[in-house]
């Protein structure tokens, strides 16, 4: 007897989360671990935030809103765009959802049917594909490793594209690498969709305000102005505000696309919690200043973890320009065999022994769609991530 539906079976469960909650347990019984598995900002949400929320309580603010956002969110978000990318969205272009995934999924799923196909550069973040998958389109995987800088080449996206392309994300900075295009890369890439007009672009820009060494963040739609009708620019307030757990992520795009989330929340979620949204409308509307302070404290933090990776023989790790990751390349471990016998043949394997003989927990490559790698986040303290090095350093060192 059939129990659960074919779009489900299409799908994995998330291996951040999965690491995320094995953390967790291990922590529960008292074992020392340092978890470098969640993708989640270790400051607190500003003091602000929090105060608008509690005064929105106060007020009465804890009925059902627009399915897809208050006004006052929609116009802040509209005034973000404007601001911070040079986009202008009028409020009925603008959705806001329950997170940026909730925001992803919805596009995805309003849009992809059968057969469609959507171009993701790989690394990627694990639910991109499974994603697509559970609305019944096929992932077309490019992959782009160290030797590109974890970026994807104009060449590859124009080989990559057939007429079933429906869409092409690009996740800049990235999640898992911490790579960031440039405007002028952005640009040649813009070139190559501006000759397929059947491709919608989603930019995933949810790490906007976390770059580093005075890189510039650009998004797509800002660099070419042509591709504005097609493209849907996706954010939130998660990383760079500190407020994961408030679930606020928002996107501007075509009215018809957006019309077209708005239905299928209407049938799903209904509206995001509507004290968050209060608090994402004061997050955006209030000082800003604090976002290059914590972007300063990710960078100091990148340069620890890069040069403690990097002083490990068999990891190379590339410096990321963005976001709060590393992935290093582990090719030149793969093949040995640790203390108590077993043959490290996958990245997995050696992020399993990296969990059970060094208490440091990370995620393997595979998950993200190339390997051997894993994905280091550095959203802790200094003092966590010297000691995660040194772990590493010490496990590796065991090897044989």
């Amino acid at each position: 007897m059939r129990t659960t539906s074919e779009a489900l079976g299409r799908i994995q469960p998330s291996a951040t989360l999965a690491m995320t909650s094995r953390v967790l347990d291990l922590k529960r019984q008292g074992i020392d671990v340092i978890g470098l598995g969640a993708g989640e900002p270790d400051f607190d949400t500003p003091d602000f935030v929090k105060d608008a929320a509690i005064e929105a309580i106060r007020q009465g603010k804890t009925k059902y809103t627009n399915v897809d956002g208050t006004a006052e969110l929609k116009e802040a978000i509209a005034a973000k765009f404007r601001r911070d990318n040079g986009l202008s969205y009028e409020t009925s272009q603008i959705s806001v959802n329950v997170g940026g995934k909730h925001t992803l999924f919805n596009a995805l799923v309003a849009t992809v049917d059968a057969g469609d196909e959507v171009i993701i550069p790989a690394p990627y973040w694990v639910s991109y594909p499974d994603i697509v998958q559970f609305a019944g389109g096929t992932p077309v995987i490019i992959k782009a490793g160290a030797d590109q800088a974890y970026k994807i080449r104009p060449e590859q996206l124009e080989a990559a594209i057939t007429p079933k392309t429906r869409w092409v994300i690009l996740n800049s900075p990235s999640n898992p690498t911490g790579a960031a295009y440039s405007a002028a890369e952005l640009k040649a890439l813009g070139e190559v969709l501006e000759r397929h007009p059947q491709v919608f672009v989603m930019a995933d820009d949810m790490y906007e305000h976390i770059v580093y060494d005075d890189f510039e963040f650009a998004t797509i739609a800002q660099v070419c102005p042509s591709l504005y009708e097609r493209t849907l620019t996706v954010n939130g307030t998660s990383k760079a505000y500190a407020m994961t757990g408030w679930r606020i992520g928002f996107a501007g795009g075509p009215r018809w696309l957006i019309k077209a989330m708005a239905k299928l929340q209407s049938q799903s979620t209904s509206n995001p919690c509507s004290i968050a949204q209060a608090a994402a409308t004061a997050a955006l509307n209030g000082p800003q200043d604090f976002l290059k302070e914590r972007a300063a404290a990710f960078q100091r933090r990148r340069d620890l973890v890069v040069a403690g990776l990097n002083a490990i023989p068999g990891i190379h790790c590339p410096t990321p320009e963005g976001a709060f990751y590393v992935y290093p390349d582990v090719s030149g471990l793969i093949g040995r065999t640790t203390p108590g016998g077993l043959l490290i043949d996958t990245d997995e394997k050696l992020v399993g022994y990296l969990l059970d003989e060094g208490r440091v927990a990370a995620v393997h490559g595979g998950a993200f769609g190339l390997e051997p790698a894993f994905r280091v986040s550095y959203a802790t303290s200094d003092a966590l991530l010297t000691e995660a090095c040194n772990r590493i350093a010490e496990a590796v060192h065991a090897l044989r």
